[in-house]
């Protein structure tokens, strides 16, 4: 095989204990219909059918595509040869069982693909995923932690999160310059709390996160006045760091009420 790609942003998990924590913590079972997201040399590839008796991969590197055709028996891994962010996983539940979702994501394209999946959650039942350990801290931060920021809160209403273990950069070849971390994600069919337009909420979060040294009062200022901000039972001189993610559905709900959006 061609040394990894960095554009696509490859790197191979070869580690056989970390594969091992990870196929126990996906336990995937017959019958499951699972899609792998970047296979790469096919590492947790062959330790999942191990286990099913069949599997979806999606691979965006020909080379990489190609490969795992001829290594693994085509009635048994079905390689999609795509570019992850183009894929309609809706489409590709059809009308079978909802989407077991897994794989070692590349960490360049992994919060725009998060953001994707999630739009496509009706179709998807969990997803295990290896990413950046920050970006895992970020999506499981508690409020007033420093982790804690938008992306916490824009994944907040629609998945909940659970970070699982670490994984050192000796585990990957070529090694990246950060750790890793395996997350599961469990996707909620409809808002887990109340935020009303999710155009507005994204505006409020985006607003309220822009400056973190900034008080509500002022990152918030012609969105939501301080009227609306302690109808909404938030201190107008508080920060955004130490609201929970369902207080900012409070805020884009009375952001509603004083400005409209504008047709997109």
């Amino acid at each position: 095989m061609g040394a990894p790609r960095k554009r696509f942003g490859q790197h191979f998990l070869h580690d056989s204990s970390v594969i091992a924590r990870t196929l126990d913590a996906i336990d995937p079972q017959p019958g499951e219909r699972l899609v792998e997201i970047g296979p790469g040399r096919g590492a947790l590839t062959r330790a999942l059918l191990e286990r099913i008796d069949r599997l979806q991969a999606i691979e965006i590197d020909r080379d990489l595509a190609a490969e795992l055709r001829t290594r693994f028996d085509p009635q048994r891994l079905e390689v999609l040869e795509a570019d992850v962010l183009d894929m309609n996983f809706t489409t590709l539940r059809g009308a079978a069982a909802p989407l077991r979702v897994v794989g070692n994501l590349p960490y360049n394209i992994s919060t725009p693909l998060l953001f994707h999946l999630l739009e496509h959650r009706a179709a998807i039942r969990d997803m295990h995923f290896m990413l950046q350990k920050e970006v895992v801290e970020r999506m499981a931060a508690r409020p007033g932690s420093k982790a804690y920021g938008r992306l916490t809160v824009m994944l907040a209403p629609w998945v909940q999160v659970e970070s699982l273990f670490h994984v050192g950069a000796g585990s990957f070849r070529p090694p990246p310059k950060v750790e890793s971390a395996v997350v599961r994600l469990i996707p909620s069919q409809g808002a887990r709390f109340d935020i009303g337009e999710p155009r507005r909420f994204e505006q409020v979060v985006r607003a309220a996160f822009a400056q973190r040294r900034k008080t509500l009062r002022n990152a918030l200022n012609g969105l939501v006045d301080e009227a609306g901000l302690r109808a909404a039972g938030i201190d107008p001189g508080d920060r955004a760091e130490r609201l929970a993610p369902e207080q900012f559905g409070h805020l884009a709900l009375q952001a509603a009420r004083s400005i409209p959006l504008p047709v997109p």
